[in-house]
Order: C-alpha cells, then sequence, then structure tokens
C-alpha cells in the first residue's frame, strides 16, 4: 500500500456469467494495525435486486453497496487454529 487513499478501497473488477448467474466482481484491499489484507467478492445481482438489462453503473453501485456491507459483518479465523 504506497498511498493512505488507496486504504480500504474497493475496485470493481469485472462482470462475470458462471452457471446461472451473473456477477459482479470486486477486489479489496487495505492495512489496518500493520496488516496488509486483500480479498475479492462477488454478488450475484439478482441478490442486489438488479438485473442485466440495467444500467451497468446501477449494477455495480448495487452490488458494491451489499458486497461492502457483507465484508465489514464477516468473522474470519485461520484454518486449523481453534479459537481461545
Amino acid at each position: 500500500m504506497k498511498d493512505l487513499a488507496e486504504n480500504n478501497l474497493v475496485r470493481f473488477k469485472n462482470i462475470s456469467k458462471k452457471k446461472e448467474s451473473i456477477y459482479a466482481n470486486f477486489k479489496v484491499t487495505g492495512v489496518r494495525a500493520g496488516v496488509n489484507f486483500s480479498a475479492s467478492i462477488a454478488v450475484d445481482i439478482a441478490a442486489a435486486e438488479v438485473h442485466a438489462g440495467d444500467v451497468l453503473e446501477k449494477i455495480v453501485e448495487e452490488c458494491a453497496r451489499i458486497g461492502v456491507e457483507e465484508f465489514k459483518k464477516a468473522e474470519f479465523q485461520f484454518e486449523g487454529i481453534s479459537a481461545l
């Protein structure tokens, strides 16, 4: 992370189609308390109550809002390490 302006930034990557769903894909990078992190978020556009015929900006905005909300609520744990 070279610039604090890039900290905790969610960037839109692309729209992808897998099987029967269409996803808006995002990448998150940040630094907090000396820890660098990055994550990928894929949001089904049906979950955002938008569809493929909507304007791209609307799809990205609604999916980003849902993705960020869920990312903030997520609890993570390391594989193989038990909670104390």
